[in-house]
């Protein structure tokens, strides 16, 4: 496989009217192309996966899954292509490529099993003239707009269940890292997949964006991403009677109570703020630590950002690589400007990180002393940057904590479980994570108010790509009406 790939639509790899070059974020430079898609290419994806739809859901789900383990065991065999794709189109440090990796295996494992649950269900008819069942359908086309921080983790949550589901599935990656995403399509005309059932294209978004979002044909637009992008498809999106899946923005709290194990705490707020440049979704935004240990936590926080060894060397044990370009690496040293200048300390950080003269890497970076009006408080970082506000108790945090309409996931660290579980049932977050972290294909992840709509992964996935019918039959001695 080359680093020069073509979009996979219709069952075919196709070039498009141009190429678009991918520059590693890490040295600047072109490391491959991709085949550029315009609005006719989305059309035709689109009227693809529409005519796989009815012999895709036929499909016994037996042999669904049998495809999907097809496809498994050839990204299985082409482990290094796609962990190098990543490593070079994002300058994501090499162990960290495992997880975006690992996690489509695991995607296509788990649900060519997990859907074989939804099988009919019975209903009581309480008076006793019916028989009722409830079946689960496939709901259609689904149209997925991946996020570029985690390319294939990002796929991995859309092409399993819709697979599994009986839903042909149009793909957008981002522009910014594609590489790998049309390395699965590869795999995916290797293994010759039934045509249309998968589709993966990349182009402008809102040429090729709006094409697929505005068009009657997808039943489900399914989106990882900001919450401002989700509002513009769900806008575009209002041609036809859709449904909608999103996981969006967020603004994580992390409650740090002066009981807590400070070095369990601090080891998990860096590991989760420091991987992957602090570009993740679910990444800590406001470290608030109560009052009487914030110093002794704040220093527990700079020796670890002190240890982050930065660069890009697949052969070394790299710990963090760069932003994903030049204006998220200004963003984040605009926000960290910002906060110093409105009073902040900054404690560590800040700027370039030493010893790289070239690409978009960010010294992994303390404040303390971060306030409400700043903008770091409110914004979505999306780097490496820990910002410290001290609480004095219980009350007030939970108020400030919530005080956001970002809803996806909050931190609490505590030694008292009483106050832990009062914290996650006060907690407006899709998900409370207390004493550590975790996440796995079967467990739910979810937002809530603006930070999305539906569930990525576990069963309560599939949801949002089965449909449920109900059938009714009169027992014939009760007569044809119920």
């Amino acid at each position: 496989m080359s680093h020069h790939k073509r979009m996979y639509v219709g069952g075919q790899l196709l070039d498009g009217r141009e190429t678009f070059e991918i520059a590693n974020p890490a040295t600047e430079e072109t490391i491959g192309s991709v085949a550029w898609a315009g609005a006719s290419d989305a059309h035709r994806a689109l009227e693809s996966a529409q005519a796989a739809f009815a012999g895709w859901a036929a499909t016994p789900i037996s042999e669904r899954a049998g495809w999907m383990h097809r496809l498994r065991e050839a990204v299985i065999a082409n482990e290094d292509h796609l962990r190098a794709c990543i490593h070079l189109e994002m300058g994501k440090n090499w162990a960290g490529t495992e997880e975006d990796y690992q996690s489509l295996v695991n995607s296509l494992e788990y649900y060519a099993e997990e859907v074989s649950r939804f099988g009919p269900e019975p209903l009581v008819d309480r008076e006793g003239t019916h028989t009722h069942s409830l079946v689960h359908e496939p709901v259609g086309v689904a149209v997925a707009f991946i996020a570029w921080n985690f390319p294939l983790l990002n796929l991995a949550f859309k092409i399993g269940p819709a697979m599994a589901a009986g839903c042909p599935i149009v793909i957008k990656p981002s522009f910014k890292s594609p590489l790998s995403a049309y390395a699965v399509g590869e795999l995916c005309a290797e293994i010759g997949l039934p045509a249309g059932v998968v589709n993966i294209l990349c182009g402008d978004d809102i040429e090729v964006g709006d094409a697929l979002s505005s068009s009657t044909i997808p039943a489900l637009l399914t989106l990882i991403g900001s919450s401002r992008t989700g509002r513009h498809i769900m806008k575009t999106g209002a041609s036809s009677i859709k449904r909608y899946s999103m996981e969006l923005g967020g603004n994580a709290p992390v409650l740090v109570f002066a009981d807590a194990d400070l070095d369990l705490a601090a080891d998990i707020v860096c590991a989760v703020k420091f991987g992957n440049a602090g570009q993740i979704c679910v990444t800590p935004n406001r470290v608030f630590v109560e009052k009487a240990v914030v110093e002794t936590f704040a220093q527990k926080v700079v020796e670890r950002a002190a240890s982050v060894k930065v660069g890009f060397d697949r052969n070394a044990p790299i710990d963090m690589g760069p932003l994903i370009d030049a204006a998220a690496w200004q963003r984040v040293d605009g926000l960290v400007a910002d906060a110093v200048e409105s009073g902040a300390q900054l404690l560590a950080g800040g700027g370039r990180a030493p010893g790289q003269d070239r690409g978009y890497f960010y010294a992994p970076t303390v404040l303390k002393g971060v306030t409400a009006p700043m903008r770091i408080y409110n914004e979505e970082i999306f780097g490496p940057v820990v910002s410290l506000i001290d609480f004095f108790d219980e009350a007030s945090v939970l108020k400030e904590a919530n005080d956001t309409d970002a809803g996806l996931t909050a931190y609490v660290f505590t030694r008292d479980l009483q106050k832990a579980e009062r914290c996650a049932s006060r907690l407006r977050f899709g998900e409370v994570q207390i004493n550590g972290v975790k996440y796995a294909i079967d467990l739910p992840h979810i937002g809530i108010k603006q930070s999305g709509i539906g569930c990525d992964c576990s069963h309560l996935a599939l949801h949002d790509y089965l449909a449920p019918k109900r059938i009714s039959r009169a027992l014939a001695d009760a007569g044809g009406l119920g």
